[in-house]
């Protein structure tokens, strides 16, 4: 088959499969099967349901893992004539891994890696909804200020730990007996969950334990979880003015030109020629204004009998002449 054959049946094809992906109602089917996966997920962890009616289960399962395929099937042939946008969407390539781990042999007997496999179908829900994909891209971009966050945080429970095994580890073990159970404790008393309880037992210690709470409330429950609030917030518009500024995944570029367009084309670019032929006659055929050299010779040439008298326009285009009276 000739290359421009096969070149035409594959941009026929993506075009075709292309109009169905983008489609609402391709959209709206899609998103429907993932939430009956998510219920299917949901009712095998009943033993009751799931032994009851385990081949229904299992053919339902079935259903969608072959809906699924074939929705990302129809989602590689709308990019048949450009194959590598297909592979450049991130989501296209999670949806790919989705799929094709289901038909991994090791994968398929074991149920417990299958079960993850099929949760994760739950997670392609954010590629139909606009604010959810937002939100995930914000919680990636945030992941290096977040480290960095966890870093600060980890360093200021264990100076605490430290502090509080010094000070409360003798009266206190069952809080402060070791470095592990008074990180644990601080990292409890984060969220302000029984602080009180926690300072009145240290104002039975010493009266520095409440400078001590004070302080570290004040680093951790403060300061350190606004700093987080903030680099999530940072994120998240970050995030949303990259899902605005970029192109949509499933709007490609536009279609290479076809025989038409080309014919089109040529048919634009004859004429333009004609039209610069037209303009350069029409600029060669109209009269240039006479010189004052070329009026004196017309004027002797006449002997002197009529006298002419030119009106020449403001352009200097026309020139019209009268003859005088007698």
């Amino acid at each position: 088959m000739p290359e421009h054959r096969v070149r035409t049946v594959r941009t026929a094809l993506a075009l075709r499969c292309r109009a169905v992906t983008e489609a609402r109602w391709f959209a709206a089917t899609v998103f429907v099967l993932i939430l009956v996966n998510a219920a299917l997920l949901g009712i095998e962890t009943y033993s009751g349901v799931a032994a009851d009616w385990h081949h229904w289960l299992h053919t339902a399962e079935h259903t969608c893992l072959a809906a699924f395929t074939l929705e990302v099937l129809l989602r590689m042939a709308a990019h048949a004539d450009r194959p590598r946008t297909f592979f450049k969407d991130p989501w296209n390539l999670f949806d790919l891994a989705v799929v094709l781990c289901a038909f991994l042999p090791f994968l398929r007997e074991n149920s417990t890696v299958l079960r993850l496999l099929r949760l994760a179908r739950v997670l392609r829900t954010a590629r139909f909804l606009p604010q959810l994909r937002v939100v995930l891209i914000a919680v990636a971009r945030s992941l290096p200020g977040t480290l960095s966050f966890l870093l600060v945080g980890a360093l200021l429970l264990y100076v605490y730990a430290m502090v509080g095994w010094v000070f409360f580890g003798r009266h206190d073990p069952e809080h402060y007996g070791s470095l592990g159970r008074a990180a644990l404790t601080l990292f409890l008393l984060m969220t302000l969950d029984g602080i009180g309880d926690a300072v009145h037992a240290g104002l039975d210690i010493s009266r520095w334990s409440l400078l001590y709470y004070a302080s570290y409330v004040l680093l951790a429950s403060f300061v350190l979880v606004n700093v987080l609030i903030g680099v999530v917030i940072t994120s998240l518009d970050e995030a949303r003015d990259l899902d605005l500024d970029e192109p949509s995944a499933e709007s490609p570029p536009a279609d290479p030109p076809t025989g038409d367009h080309l014919s089109l084309r040529r048919r634009i670019e004859d004429a333009r020629r004609a039209l610069d032929a037209l303009d350069q006659e029409l600029t060669r055929s109209v009269p240039h204004p006479p010189t004052p050299t070329d009026r004196s010779a017309v004027d002797a040439a006449g002997g002197g009998h009529e006298q002419t008298e030119g009106a020449v326009t403001a352009r200097g285009s026309i020139v019209t002449t009268r003859p005088s009276p007698p």
